[in-house]
């Protein structure tokens, strides 16, 4: 796990305006400005007339939603906005990152946790596995990953 400190304007402009996570999986939304709205990433099968084999919303289908909840004159309280790489891309980073000692289907997975205070944007980094593990290679390269992926947009 891992806590970087954000510069707000960089990173909304990525979060909210560019496609740079639109291949992420959206887990899940809280967005506080004049009401508190929460959004569940969970795909509602029973809605399609083809149900998707994927079980989240991918980013780039909430994305304007989440950027019209923001817009505005005065920025959010708060918002929670959780991501995690598609679980499609999981077998492709392990090979990648030459991580041997974890199969693709074990990972639950690789997030993307961002907090903004009203003040502060974080992000948080963590993984989730199905089966228990010590080896802490796939945590260290997640975080090597998106530490690199978010360098630039660090506050300093």
């Amino acid at each position: 796990m891992d806590f970087i400190t954000l510069s707000a304007k960089t990173c909304m402009a990525h979060l909210l305006l560019k496609e740079t996570f639109d291949q992420f999986s959206f887990i899940e939304g809280e967005i506080t400005t004049f009401n508190k709205f929460t959004l569940d990433g969970f795909l509602q099968k029973d809605f399609f007339d083809d149900a998707p084999k994927r079980s989240h919303s991918y980013w780039k289908e909430v994305r304007e939603l989440c950027f019209a909840i923001i817009r505005g004159r005065r920025t959010p309280l708060n918002f929670k906005i959780v991501l995690s790489l598609a679980p499609e891309n999981f077998a492709a980073f392990l090979e990648k990152h030459q991580i041997g000692a974890c199969r693709a289907e074990d990972i639950q997975g690789l997030y993307l946790n961002f907090h903004y205070d009203g003040t502060t944007l974080q992000c948080i980094t963590g993984t989730s596995m199905h089966t228990f593990t010590m080896d802490k290679t796939l945590e260290r390269e997640w975080d090597a990953y998106v530490g690199k992926m978010l360098g630039n947009w660090r506050e300093l």
